[in-house]
């Protein structure tokens, strides 16, 4: 069975917010642009938590059987990303990810939010 990108997004932001991820946002950039179909924005308040909820993000992403074609940032762990193709999960420290605000450049986004 082929799961819907949709359906695989929102597998994977529950496996972010698994390792406490904070302030979880699903963007849908299927009507805006062609580069992917969504987008996961989240923070970790560490190295050590950003490492954990990329590794879940991956994790999940096996059990749901969606390929990771590239994964960037495991050096630093201040951003990683992580690219499934039609999704691309972006998970940050917090001073990271407000200078920036991938949120706000994709401000024509439908943005779904999600808590623990």
């Amino acid at each position: 069975m082929v799961k819907r990108p949709k359906t695989i997004a929102k597998r994977l932001v529950q496996s972010a917010l698994s390792k406490k991820a904070e302030d979880v946002l699903l963007l849908d950039l299927r009507k805006i642009t062609t580069m992917a179909d969504f987008f996961i924005i989240c923070s970790g308040g560490s190295d050590a938590q950003v490492k954990a909820i990329a590794e879940a993000v991956v994790e999940g992403a096996e059990k749901v059987k969606a390929d990771v074609y590239h994964i960037e940032g495991f050096e630093s762990l201040t951003w990683v990303l992580i690219d499934l193709v039609d999704i691309v999960v972006h998970i940050f420290q917090p001073d990271v990810r407000d200078y920036y605000q991938l949120e706000r450049l994709w401000g024509d986004a439908m943005i779904e939010r999600f808590d623990d």
